[in-house]
């Protein structure tokens, strides 16, 4: 008889500790995991951006991995390429193996400048992302995410495009080679409209 009821015992506890490991597995898969959220509708994206095409860039201040501070309100007559990136984003990363070649060296001797500000995050980790890639261009430090927040309210990665008199000439959100050669069509057009009002003044 007692064994019995030790087997009753047994079972019940073995129902209750399955039910517990369902109701902690539910929590965890609720919990956000560092990751962006799913793709989105393009209307969705876009109510997530707060500076269009045509209107002027917010101004900021960003610190540099190198210690110095970048304003963006200094950089007037350059062309800039803003973007907003974090160590953890696939596609971040995927984008930023382009970099290099596809736009730092090629537009390399102009006045233009390719700012990539990492997103919420310390200089620890973009310290560590630094050495395993071996990139040494220079980075922005937006561990607040105080100059993120002045154009965008969620996703990752995006790129402003920001003409020489201050202007936003185009925001992407997201990495697709497609998108990426149309990016670096619209700096080449961009940097030939300022050099070509430069030579006019």
């Amino acid at each position: 008889m007692a064994i019995r009821k030790h087997h009753r015992k047994s079972s019940r506890q073995l129902w209750i500790m399955l039910a517990l490991i369902a109701v902690i597995a539910a929590v965890i898969a609720l919990l956000p995991n560092g990751a962006e959220p799913e793709p989105q509708p393009a209307d969705e994206l876009e109510a997530t951006t707060l500076v269009h095409a045509g209107e002027e860039a917010p101004d900021f201040s960003v610190g540099m991995f190198d210690g110095s501070t970048v304003t963006l309100s200094e950089l007037r007559g350059k062309v800039v390429l803003l973007n907003f990136w974090a160590t953890w984003c696939p596609p971040c990363r995927e984008e930023l193996t382009h970099v290099q070649s596809d736009i730092i060296d090629r537009f390399a001797g102009r006045d233009f400048l390719f700012l990539p500000v990492s997103r919420g995050e310390s200089r620890q980790a973009v310290a560590a992302f630094r050495q395993k890639t071996g990139y040494d261009f220079p980075m922005g430090l937006d561990s607040t995410r105080s100059v993120y927040d002045r154009y965008a309210s969620n996703y990752i990665p995006r790129n402003f495009l920001i003409d020489a008199e201050g202007k936003v000439v185009t925001a992407t959100i997201g990495f697709e080679p497609k998108e990426f050669d149309e990016l670096i069509r619209a700096i080449e057009a961009t940097l030939a409209q300022a050099e070509q009002n430069r030579t006019e003044e």
